[in-house]
């Protein structure tokens, strides 16, 4: 795929950049980010551009940590389910093998 241009307009600056990814998906990370910025300056009354990018940078890792967290949790509480359903079945096949062994011995 050829690198695509994407133009970008935001904090009183503008410049081009080129990447291999879809122009929708760049346009769509840099409307995000465009967001991120714009709330922060209406929250907190920022008007430094350097500062304003800053703010939204660590805003966007928090979401970022924050959405990897609980993928590790949503992760973590799978492994520990996979672990009871394999002591549950582990517990079955206990108890059927026994069973089988008394009726069979009858």
């Amino acid at each position: 795929m050829p690198k695509e241009g994407l133009r970008i307009d935001i904090l009183g600056t503008s410049f081009t950049i080129r990447a291999d990814e879809d122009p929708l998906y760049l346009n769509a990370l840099l409307s995000k980010y465009q967001t991120v910025v714009d709330s922060v300056q209406r929250n907190t009354g920022l008007t430094d551009p350097l500062k304003s990018a800053i703010v939204a940078g660590i805003m966007l890792c928090d979401e970022l940590e924050k959405q990897q967290r609980k993928i590790n949790n949503t992760s973590l509480h799978e492994k520990q389910g996979s672990k009871e359903v394999e002591k549950l079945l582990l517990d079955l096949i206990t108890r059927i093998d026994a069973s089988l062994q008394v009726n069979h011995g009858q």
